[in-house]
């Protein structure tokens, strides 16, 4: 009886998760950052698998076996999600030389089985919806949306991973040591102590930054621009050179470029425009959306988005392709774009394959693009607001994973340093070399060594950013660690993204009820709101923003920011900013 009660309430709650819209799984990643997708398909609950018993978990699990030396008598068997990405050429997500190692180790040290189940990348938060109202979500779930862990915890779906972190610290060093309490106790609630996802961390803060091509300043004879009204002034000489930049497939040119997902893909612009002195609280209230959509001076910055829009400055299609579509990557390959901004490290990734390597190889070796820092905010400063250390995925175990400590134990396992770098790196002469200077420096690979995303973060889904067993290996390495990319170009990009970083606080006042069941409707409704600002007509920007706005408002937007201001007041009084 238990087990049917519980799946029909989460499968009822996918019903009204799906007629919400689409989900967006921030990066955010970048980070986000990422986002919505397809209807989720209903899920019969009659065969869905037993729930467990969340009281005193910890405990029914210590006597279901003691742990010696770190193993289980009997072999447990834990699954495991990946992300599937879908890439071109790229390995099985669920069977390659990583996952190997890793099913390997376990077994060794944990006399663990481990089974991936790959979740496609790009829809992975309607993927989780469904397979969490099935039941047979995989026993480790990774998402960058905690709103979705939150609707199920609501509804008894989740495991409390509380009584593991702390009863079992002893066989989880690794854990422990990489994440430390900040990661691990980052969404503890801090009245009743529950803890429904533990923050993966992310080894490098950088977030945004903005790119140009290189070559293209350099035959118009300009200086990368250090103010918006440079930048603007650059994008204007593209167009009206645009005969000289692309011949014959001028008609093709986009001075400046951005996807769908404007929050995400204009942050360091939209956040030149907030006041860079702005208080604790006011961000905090105002911070429900990571893409800054209802901080004071968002709209001021779509402004601007717009004006560039209607002068023919901007990707005229962006709206029309949502996540995991290729049409703009494969178009800024082709040398058809001057600018974009996106992931601080975007023009590098993915080896042979990065958007660098495709210019360098079709066009010329004079042309990539490059990091600029050309924001500027009323200050005269960059600030950019970076990632904290817990700005990454979010694991969680769903309440039918019946070997939680096994799973904790995985995670502790993928936490030793040792693991993280040879996921990251792989193999010597295959998918990295060590330099005279004792800088590991990655290779592009081939067949089943490729790693499907940068640094196999799908895999080291406790760390995102580069993390070797020694730390002065690390930083020595960290310009090496694109496969055909000029270092000194990582390093520039590296810079520019710490320039005035403002790294991101954690305001814990428990959980804001208005945030459950709304996660997936704000984020659709948010992404129309800057689509249809910026195509809007110049004449029309006002009323289309403030309609819209309106809606997003009457649509949960206001309920968050008026709770959190109340929790602020209760947790914090009069404070304005943390301590």
């Amino acid at each position: 009886m238990k087990k049917k009660l519980i799946a029909i309430l989460l499968a009822g709650s996918m019903v009204a998760l799906t007629a919400c819209g689409g989900g967006d799984a921030g990066n955010t990643s970048a980070p986000s950052t990422d986002a919505p997708a397809t209807d989720a398909q209903g899920a019969d609950t009659a065969d869905a698998p037993e729930a467990a018993d969340t009281s005193d978990a910890a405990t029914d699990a210590a006597a279901t076996g003691e742990l010696t030396d770190g193993k289980f008598a009997e072999t447990r068997h834990i699954t495991v999600e990946v992300y599937d990405r879908g890439n071109d050429g790229g390995s099985d997500p669920t069977n390659n030389m990583y996952t190997e190692y890793i099913k390997k180790g376990m077994l060794e040290d944990h006399n663990v089985e481990v089974e991936f189940v790959k979740v496609p990348r790009w829809t992975e938060v309607e993927e989780i919806n469904n397979l969490l109202a099935a039941g047979t979500a995989p026993d480790i779930c990774v998402t960058y949306s905690y709103p979705t862990i939150l609707t199920y915890a609501d509804m008894g779906g989740v495991q409390d991973l509380s009584g593991y972190v702390e009863d079992y610290k002893s066989e989880l060093t690794n854990l422990w040591d990489w994440l430390g309490e900040t990661n691990m106790y980052w969404d503890k609630d801090p009245v009743d102590g529950t803890i429904w996802a533990i923050e993966g961390k992310m080894a490098v803060s950088n977030r945004i930054n903005t790119f140009v091509r290189k070559d293209w300043l350099d035959k118009l004879s300009l200086q990368a621009p250090t103010t918006t009204e440079e930048f603007e002034a650059m994008l204007l000489a593209f167009e009206e050179n645009k005969d000289t930049l692309l011949g014959a497939d001028a008609d093709k040119m986009v001075p400046y470029s951005v996807s769908f997902d404007v929050g995400w893909r204009a942050a360091t612009l939209i956040e030149s425009f907030i006041d860079p002195d702005i208080t604790d609280k006011e961000y905090y209230i105002n911070g429900y959306d990571d893409r800054k959509l209802t901080q004071n001076g968002t709209k001021e910055a779509v402004r601007l988005l717009n004006k560039w829009y209607n002068q023919g400055l901007m990707w005229d299609n962006f709206a029309l392709y949502s996540s995991g579509d290729t049409t703009e990557d494969d178009m800024i390959k082709a040398g058809y774009v001057g600018a974009f901004t996106h992931n601080w490290d975007y023009p590098f990734r993915n080896g042979a394959d990065s958007i660098n390597a495709n210019l360098q190889r079709n066009i010329g070796e004079e042309a990539y693009f490059i990091a600029i820092d050309p924001f500027d905010d009323s200050k005269g400063t960059h600030t950019k607001y970076v990632n904290s250390t817990a700005g990454d995925r979010k694991i969680f175990f769903p309440i039918t994973n019946d070997e939680p400590l096994a799973s904790m134990l995985y995670l502790d396992w993928i936490s030793d340093p040792e693991h993280i770098q040879y996921l990251q790196i792989g193999d010597e002469g295959v998918t990295h070399n060590v330099l005279e200077s004792g800088a590991i420096q990655t290779v592009a690979a081939t067949g089943d060594p490729i790693m499907n995303s940068g640094m196999n973060i799908d895999y080291t889904i406790t760390c995102n950013g580069l993390h070797f067993t020694d730390e002065a290996l690390t930083k020595l390495s960290q310009a090496y660690n694109y496969a055909e990319i000029d270092p000194d170009v990582v390093s520039e990009a590296d810079k520019i993204a710490q320039t005035d970083a403002v790294p991101a606080k954690n305001v814990n006042v428990g959980i804001i009820e208005a945030e459950a069941n709304i996660g997936d409707t704000l984020s659709a409704k948010r992404d129309q709101v800057y689509d249809n600002a910026v195509i809007a007509s110049e004449a029309d920007f006002d009323s289309v923003w403030d309609s819209m706005m309106a809606d997003y408002l009457s649509s949960g937007g206001q309920a968050i920011m008026d709770e959190r201001a109340e929790k602020w007041q209760a947790t914090f009084g009069d404070a304005d900013m943390l301590p």
